[in-house]
């Protein structure tokens, strides 16, 4: 085996982060990223993988910087995740993406399907495979590239301008301004005295909760 190549794998097994890597990740072509992250205000740029694999290094900082903002937690590192970001990126001419969310501990996650609606109580979060990323320009034209590869989930968010790609099963969904107020019919929880006003706050929150819930479920 060549002492480079054994190298890498040793440092691969030796890295403080998590890298889960597929089969065919050691073959692939090199790949780079250029990523902002909203909360922490750090960046990210660079290559991740090049010929022999993944990067030990760059992995490494990748898992620090797509780290739960709110706890500090460093989670897993899918590479096929950020391969789909990658591709998504490319596909949709951009050459840098702002990155929103990404690992999220369970007790994390717990907190914002309480507070926010679009977040899956069971979510690919959770397990280190999803990011949700916004772009300069083409969103639509990057949710319509990420649901051509049929590699993962692909949420669009029109409303809230952001896409949501993930590494697990095949599925897609939208979750719009048009589709709440539907979502609110739909599941019959808002009377019709109460529709013929503007919503409050708090029938919005719950409104997005339960729709939130609902598509979930329509979608596993």
């Amino acid at each position: 085996m060549d002492r480079t190549l054994l190298r890498r794998r040793e440092a691969l097994a030796m890295i403080g982060a998590a890298i889960i890597c597929p089969p065919s990740a050691f073959a692939a072509a090199p790949r780079r990223l250029k990523l902002y992250n909203v909360h922490t205000k750090e960046s990210f740029d660079g290559p991740y993988r090049d010929l022999l694999g993944p990067i030990p290094s760059a992995i490494s900082d990748l898992a620090t910087f797509l780290r739960d903002h709110h706890s500090g937690a460093i989670g897993p590192v899918y590479v096929e995740t950020l391969d789909i970001l990658s591709d998504v990126m490319s596909a949709a001419g951009q050459s840098r993406a702002t990155v929103l969310s990404a690992y999220r501990t369970p007790a994390t996650n717990r907190m914002l399907a309480d507070r926010l609606y679009g977040v899956a109580e069971k979510s690919q979060h959770v397990n280190g495979r999803a990011i949700d990323v916004t772009f300069n320009s083409k969103l639509a034209a990057a949710a319509d590239a990420a649901r051509g590869l049929r590699r993962g989930g692909v949420g669009w968010y029109p409303n809230s301008h952001f896409l949501h790609l993930d590494s697990g099963p095949v599925r897609y969904w939208t979750l719009g301004g048009k589709g709440l107020t539907r979502g609110f019919d739909a599941i019959g929880i808002i009377s019709g005295d109460v529709k013929k006003r503007p919503y409050t706050l708090k029938e919005r929150a719950m409104l997005r909760k339960a729709l939130a819930k609902k598509q979930f479920k329509d979608r596993k």
